[in-house]
């Protein structure tokens, strides 16, 4: 039998109820640190938790092994084990938030192998809530590591987003694995500062120039959610680069468009150190930049090929004057999709009336641009 129990964010409280008759009772307890932060004081204090003098067994007569985030990929001893024992995964959080676990079970289910999960609270509906941000208006989630390629992908994911309003919830790289032998336990995970992302985050914007991301932008940074020590501030980047991170784990969000209640659960349920901003406001969209460059120079092709064919020598002009006003035609139609924040339609019709215009210029050997 196996068994996947999430311990919760606040390892010492929320432990779920039942949770404890199943690890008295379990062969081994796997325990991981790859989705999130479990102390050896927790560890340390799980036998004083389980000892019951009417049970015929306590978990000091269970193997506790700390494992890496292989060893749940890999997945084979802990199926061979839950074959003919009782095996416990502890995992921080909600375990199913994490996809490594339901790969987990589908492979156990393919085997015939009875599994239980016990749910529990999730960090990540926790910021949500905390940030006073509304949950259904987050888009699409991002991690970010320390590392360059890893930033492309996370301010590409808060460009699509912001494109729609939504906000984005950056989680930051945790490692606790070069502390962990095989199945030894450890202190002094990795985890990755706010100041890190953000600075990683102005350096793609000085490539990419979509987001105008800056000093100015507004963001909010949450540390060590569901601890005692938990902070949530929120302001400018300016303003949150001067605080001190320490430990984690830490988590950005940069908001999207603010509705008024929004702005007051910031005001109010977050330390505050600027006005709330809304950043969509300094949104350069691509498709945007694309239609302020290609309209107008379409517009100077159509009227330099009118040119063209009037001037020639062979008259292509009764020949050529409708197609040059069709492509005219498309051009307005792009005017007017733009002008209602149409842009697919307006690219499109871009692309017809340059489409146009090339088919005169390959024919007839013509350059209007």
């Amino acid at each position: 039998m196996l068994y996947i129990i999430g311990i919760g964010i606040n390892e010492f409280e929320s432990l779920p109820l039942g949770s404890i008759e199943i690890l008295r009772n379990s062969d081994i307890v796997y325990v991981e640190r790859f989705t999130g932060f479990i102390s050896d004081e927790f560890i340390e204090s799980l036998p004083d938790k389980l000892q019951n003098t009417n049970a015929s067994k306590s978990i000091i007569n269970t193997k506790i092994k700390f494992i890496k985030r292989w060893f749940i990929e890999d997945g084979r001893e802990i199926l061979d084990n839950a074959r003919k024992s009782q095996v416990c995964v502890l995992v921080y959080g909600d375990p199913l938030v994490a996809t490594t676990y339901n790969e987990l079970l589908v492979r156990a289910r393919k085997l015939s192998i009875d599994f239980k999960v016990v749910h529990s609270s999730s960090g990540i509906l926790s910021l949500m809530g905390e940030s006073g941000l509304q949950p259904y208006k987050f888009g699409k989630m991002v991690t970010m590591m320390d590392d360059p390629m890893s930033s492309i992908t996370v301010y590409n994911t808060i460009y699509e987003n912001m494109c729609l309003g939504l906000h984005t919830l950056i989680l930051t790289e945790y490692n606790n694995d070069d502390g962990i032998n095989n199945f030894q336990s450890s202190s002094d995970p990795f985890f990755l500062p706010p100041g890190r992302v953000i600075e990683l985050l102005l350096e793609r914007e000085k490539e990419m120039k979509l987001l105008n991301f800056s000093d100015d932008s507004y963001g909010m940074v949450a540390s060590k959610i569901g601890q005692k020590e938990s902070t949530f501030n929120s302001g400018t980047i300016k303003s949150l680069l001067k605080l001190d991170y320490r430990g984690g784990p830490n988590s950005i969000i940069i908001p999207g468009r603010l509705h008024f209640t929004e702005i007051d659960s910031i005001k109010y349920l977050t330390t505050m150190f600027d006005e709330p901003t809304d950043n969509t406001m300094r949104l350069s969209r691509l498709a945007y930049r694309m239609l302020d460059k290609y309209i107008p120079n379409t517009k100077i092709a159509v009227d330099n090929m009118y040119q063209l064919i009037r001037t020639a020598t062979s008259g292509l002009s009764k020949d050529f004057a409708p197609v040059i006003e069709n492509a005219e035609n498309y051009l307005l139609d792009a005017q007017d999709f733009y002008n209602q924040g149409k842009l697919e339609l307006a690219i499109l019709s871009v692309g017809y009336a340059e489409g146009l215009i090339d088919s005169i210029r390959f024919q007839k050997n013509m350059n209007p641009w």
